[in-house]
């Protein structure tokens, strides 16, 4: 699976979590997800569940506390698909 395919499937993930919709718009991988994309901290748990099922990968607490933006999300996903 190609870095594009990982990431169109993880702003599916996203976005039902992001609450100001203009914000997808500007969705880059620099973008931080807590304070670029206004998820809270309940919500990224709940991203990292997505994740893991959609990917079928099993994220580490470690690996939670290095994923701040939308770039990290996918280095660390493309780690546990190569893995």
């Amino acid at each position: 699976m190609d870095r594009e395919a990982i990431k169109k499937d993880l702003l599916a993930i996203i976005d039902p979590y992001i609450d100001e919709k203009e914000l997808t718009t500007e969705i880059s991988e620099s973008s931080d997800l807590i304070n670029d994309l206004m998820i809270n901290s309940a919500h990224l748990v709940d991203i990292v569940l997505d994740i893991e099922e959609k990917f079928d990968i099993m994220i580490e607490d470690d690996f939670i506390g290095k994923m701040d933006t939308v770039g990290d999300a996918l280095d660390i996903i493309s780690e546990k698909i190569a893995g």
